[in-house]
């Protein structure tokens, strides 16, 4: 796997005419490699891909590297060890190298450890770089689903008056811990009452009520890919208006997963969804796109490709996506419910299967 994705690299070399490219991005450097620590440095270059890491994470670099040379270096600044290199530093060579994820400071590092050589932003280069998954990415990703839609099952039994936010986000997160997630992909979005108008609500000291839609936006994580789920719930009975409020969201979240299939303009999904909540009269309480990619690298939640009212990206076979619109009512209340589904040539696969209907606990 690390073989044919470093290939893939080495490919577009030549397609830009570059002797080489600097991975420092973390995310990236274990899509790669396989690496896991967290100080690594590769350099894939057209001949051999060398493997930069410190003495701390010796063992560690030599049992999970594939695909490139380990060098333990002296020091931890991997980038100024980049001038050890004779090969690297010949002159007139071209690297490349992600400009989105290295600072400013590190970019004038990066050209003070290779002065002959001309630095070329490359962030087009690995734009796509895990977008499509694997069968393997996909069955981990489909893991952790299911880590979370049992977590999920657990912890509603806790929820009651007068439990707070975050001790429901401690019982969720031990409960995925306990069930073999590696860590939670993001931090865990847990907001009741009024609170739950806001898209990112972390879980906070407020006390749940009855009467609270109470929201729960989390993932797990298993190999180092991951799951992102949105389930709102109301705790006691319904009212009119929150089955009401409720009802357009899941018309609206259902209708982007039936539009998506390889070929779409993935503007299209988001128009499924926000047509139907701007036809019930609620489309700016619907401000952020429908999804986003999700898996592994990057970011491992907020990757390609990115379902908005913008996007002129199409599905591809084997794409992760999210599918999550919702509404969001300042001062009263939201709903958000998100899936996570694989894209195939005729539909998607769903892969997070905790119930969509209004749960009243």
């Amino acid at each position: 796997m690390s073989a044919k994705r470093i290939n893939e690299i080495k490919s577009g070399l030549k397609k830009e005419n570059l002797d080489g490219f600097i991975v420092t991005h973390l995310d990236h450097v274990r899509y790669l490699c396989g690496y896991t620590g967290s100080n690594g440095l590769l350099v894939i270059g057209n001949g051999k891909t060398q493997f930069l890491t410190d003495f701390r994470y010796a063992d560690q670099a030599k049992n999970q590297v594939k695909g490139a040379t380990v060098n333990v270096m002296s020091k931890g600044d991997l980038i100024g060890a980049l001038k050890e290199f004779p090969q690297l530093n010949r002159k007139n060579l071209r690297y490349g190298y992600s400009e989105s994820n290295l600072s400013v400071a590190g970019g004038k590092r990066l050209q003070a450890a290779l002065p002959d050589a001309l630095l070329v932003p490359g962030d087009a280069m690995i734009a796509e770089l895990g977008w499509v998954k694997e069968k393997l990415e996909i069955d981990l990703i489909a893991k952790a689903c299911k880590i979370g839609d049992t977590a999920l099952e657990r912890v509603l039994q806790l929820v009651a008056p007068g439990v707070t936010e975050r001790e429901l986000q401690a019982e969720l997160e031990y409960q995925m811990a306990m069930l073999g997630s590696e860590r939670p992909s993001f931090e865990t979005i847990i907001a009741s009452g009024y609170r739950s108008a806001m898209p990112h609500g972390m879980a906070s000291n407020k006390k749940i009520q009855a009467g609270d839609f109470v929201t729960f936006d989390f993932g797990a994580t298993v190999n180092g890919y991951v799951s992102d789920m949105t389930r709102t719930i109301v705790v006691g009975k319904a009212t009119a208006k929150q089955k009401k409020i409720y009802g357009i969201v899941l018309r609206s979240q259902m209708a982007g997963v039936k539009t998506v299939k390889a070929g779409v303009v993935c503007r299209k999904v988001d128009e499924a969804c926000r047509k139907i909540i701007t036809r019930a009269g609620y489309g700016k309480e619907f401000g952020h796109g429908t999804g986003h990619g999700i898996g592994f690298p990057y970011n491992p939640i907020h990757t390609g490709p990115h379902v908005s009212p913008i996007s002129e990206e199409k599905l591809q076979v084997n794409n992760v996506i999210t599918v999550e619109p919702g509404i969001y009512i300042s001062g009263w209340g939201g709903v958000r419910i998100e899936d996570d589904v694989v894209v195939t040539r005729n539909g998607c696969k769903v892969l997070t299967h905790f119930p969509k209907n209004l749960l009243e606990v």
